[in-house]
């Protein structure tokens, strides 16, 4: 975490503050289109780190969006259980239309306005609506569980 955030500073943004080693960081810098700013993200951590990571960029206006639209609440009991997909463009959020619509054993997928929320009660590893869910997010979005999600609200919020 130590060398995003030391990229994260020679792209130019200040008060950039990581979360735990999960490749979150919070952080300001000049207004620029979000996906923009994910793709010169993404281009660095793969030129310095060798690592191709999938990078989404969310505003704090845009992740409390993403917090407010979970109506999985009542049902999802375990914040490590819910997944929260979060893409660059809402659109895209079009394709897991089926999987919200399909019957899953133990599970829940709901579409909101900002992000797809998967309800795994026996966990994300063993999820087939996750599996399924992860398959047709393809390069068009990344998850989060409901806490880590959470974590990143409150550091936005400081």
């Amino acid at each position: 975490m130590a060398d995003l955030r030391k990229i994260l500073g020679t792209l130019g943004f200040t008060d950039v503050t990581t979360l735990l080693n999960s490749g979150n960081a919070v952080f300001d810098g000049p207004r620029e289109a979000p996906a923009a700013i994910a793709a010169r993200i993404r281009a660095a951590v793969a030129k310095k780190l060798g690592v191709d990571a999938f990078v989404v960029v969310k505003t704090a206006k845009e992740v409390a969006a993403v917090i407010a639209g979970n109506k999985l609440g009542k049902i999802a009991t375990n914040p490590s259980r819910l997944l929260v997909a979060l893409v660059h463009d809402p659109k895209a959020l079009t394709r897991l239309e089926p999987l919200a619509r399909t019957e899953w054993k133990g599970e829940v997928v709901q579409l909101g306005k900002h992000a797809a929320y998967l309800w795994c009660a026996e966990g994300i590893l063993e999820s087939k609506a996750g599996a399924a869910l992860l398959k047709n997010l393809e390069e068009t979005g990344t998850t989060r569980n409901w806490a880590t999600l959470e974590k990143i609200d409150a550091l936005l919020k400081r």
